[in-house]
């Protein structure tokens, strides 16, 4: 990264990120994020040409089951502890306000 972090650059993207830094903060934040470039920029160098690209830090492999039919829940007991239910379905309190278009 040619760009330095610097205090201007923590103000900006605070801003962005709707948050308010007290002056401590935004040089606190300055020291740690370039610290955090630097370091990034340090594993970057590392050759990494012979090395295979892994998910999983060890040799971990799924566990697959068989894919069958078989029997599930009975509706009823399933919703046996549901503080409220309308026919075979679990009841919920609305959470999304129709008037506000979210």
């Amino acid at each position: 990264m040619s760009e330095k972090i610097d205090q201007a650059l923590v103000r900006q993207v605070s801003k962005l990120a709707r948050l308010e830094l007290e002056e401590a903060e935004v040089e606190e934040f300055t020291g740690q994020l370039e610290s955090i470039i630097e370091y990034v920029e340090l594993m970057n160098r590392v050759d990494t040409d012979d090395v295979e690209p892994l998910a999983h830090c060890l040799p971990v492999k799924n566990r697959f089951r068989e894919d069958s039919v078989r029997e599930s829940f009975d509706p009823d007991k399933a919703l046996s502890n549901a503080p409220a239910s309308d026919g075979d379905c679990f009841k919920v309190p609305r959470i999304l306000d129709e008037g506000k278009g979210i």
